[in-house]
């Protein structure tokens, strides 16, 4: 297994707040929660601020995404850090098959909402395999982006999106200047 990231390192703004790249705060900090090694999924990954740090602890990690640049940006970082991950490029609201039965141990989500795919991802995670999601609530829409309310989350939505997992920790409101609603499910 890698080196355990510290809780909010890297560059910080000026309000000492984590910068964006930084790995999800609710991921680090939940670190105990997630199953010690085995295949992870940084899904909608972006430039893939979780899928690296996934793979400097040991996870053999894909990320998905639909942005090919993202993905190649994400690539060329993984190298230069000596890193193994593995990028597919998948839009995911096309219903575009990627997800087989029992296919990861650990499966993230930060800041992406899809409500079609929940079930998917549920069949996705193989036994004891985790779910770590967070994303907006429609309370963040009074900030800022996102505004459309196919991204935002209803107050308790999430909870019951991840059934029939079992939750080991969650919470909603605002954390880091954000309306967000957060579960870790097993």
């Amino acid at each position: 297994m890698g080196v355990v990231v510290g809780v909010g390192c890297g560059p910080r703004n000026r309000e000492g707040e984590p910068h964006m790249n930084d790995p999800s705060r609710w991921l680090i900090t939940h670190r105990h929660l997630l199953p010690a090694s085995g295949d992870a999924l940084d899904l909608a990954c972006g430039s893939g601020r979780n899928a690296l740090w996934l793979a400097e602890q040991g996870y053999q990690t894909l990320g998905v995404d639909r942005n090919g640049t993202a993905l190649d940006e994400l690539s060329q970082e993984a190298a230069r850090r000596g890193l193994s991950i593995r990028t597919q490029a998948v839009d995911l609201e096309n219903g575009q098959p990627f997800l087989e039965r029992d296919m990861f141990d650990l499966i993230v989500v930060a800041h992406y909402l899809h409500r079609p795919l929940f079930p998917k991802l549920v069949h996705a995670l193989r036994p004891r395999g985790v779910l770590v999601y967070e994303t907006f609530t429609r309370a963040q829409a009074a900030r800022g982006k996102p505004t459309n309310p196919a991204f935002l989350l209803e107050p308790g939505e999430l909870v019951t999106l991840v059934r029939p997992l079992e939750i080991l920790a969650s919470r909603e409101g605002d954390f880091e200047g954000r309306m967000i609603a957060s579960v870790i499910a097993r």
